[in-house]
């Protein structure tokens, strides 16, 4: 009878080369100190910048080159939503481990977090980064509970059509102290179901702040200025728009748990300090 050691250590089992086809996951894997493991990234890759530099590019969003990624012998791929399950599919048919997350809140952010620590190996160092995030927010919660009154935000994700901000950014609103003027959009995954056909629909919910993180463009202010009756909204009359860049916030992932937050949160605050004044 054959008989088979077993002393192999677990994490020998766990994944060793990675390609990340979004940004999301390469960034988990460089907080968590597991960069050697990736293979391959998006292109569309901002954080973190090394990335790009160290690591070959075998993607985009929706296109993949298939024969580079299976050069580069990966035991696990990881990609995002069903937007790339045409991607998933043809590399599982060609024998490579395919793992599609497919969260759109902040929980599931930390779940993704947590899943890919223990996929890896790593939970430990998971948990270490997932602490270090609720940390930041429960002191954001603290300063923010005092609040007699919470800007009223709306945030645009692309301006023609205008499109409200999804599930984790309305989320990430509130948790930094603001209020979503259009929270029934957030559970809408794609951005056809968050269409807002006119302006006035947004003049009607009367922002006190207006957040524009325009993926893939860059932020034009008199586009908003020129829109009808705009002109009648505090945001625009105290001069409360700002952009956020839309790689720490619209990427599910730790950047917009902690850059993304961040950022919210200090807009946020300087409204109510002037408002106090």
């Amino acid at each position: 009878m054959k008989h088979y050691q077993n002393n192999k250590a677990l994490t020998d089992y766990s994944p060793q080369r990675i390609v990340c086809l979004t940004e999301e996951t390469t960034e988990t894997l460089y907080l968590l100190g597991e960069q050697d493991r990736i293979v391959g990234v998006s292109g569309f890759t901002e954080r973190p910048p090394e990335a790009r530099r160290e690591k070959p590019i075998i993607s985009t969003f929706i296109n993949a080159r298939y024969q580079e990624i299976v050069d580069l012998e990966p035991d696990l791929v990881i990609g995002f939503s069903d937007i790339q399950a045409d991607i998933a599919r043809k590399l599982i048919s060609k024998g490579i481990p395919v793992w599609i997350n497919n969260h759109r809140s902040v929980e599931g952010i930390r779940k993704m977090i947590m899943q890919l620590g223990a996929m890896i190996g790593q939970s430990e160092k998971a948990r270490k980064l997932l602490e270090d995030v609720n940390r930041r927010i429960n002191e954001i919660q603290q300063v923010t509970s005092s609040w007699e009154v919470k800007p009223k935000v709306y945030i645009e994700e692309w301006y023609d059509p205008m499109i409200s901000g999804i599930q984790w950014v309305s989320e990430l609103i509130e948790l930094a102290g603001g209020e979503d003027v259009f929270p029934e959009n957030r559970n809408q995954s794609l951005a056809k179901q968050r269409i807002i056909e006119k302006p006035e629909a947004i003049v009607e919910r009367n922002p006190d702040i207006i957040l524009a993180s325009w993926c893939g463009a860059p932020f034009d202010k008199n586009h908003i200025l020129s829109r009808d009756n705009f002109q009648s909204i505090p945001a625009v009359q105290n001069d409360d728009i700002y952009e956020i860049d839309s790689s720490i916030i619209l990427q599910p992932g730790p950047a917009s748990l902690t850059d993304g937050l961040d950022q919210l949160f200090n807009i946020f605050d300087r409204w109510i300090k002037k408002k106090s004044v």
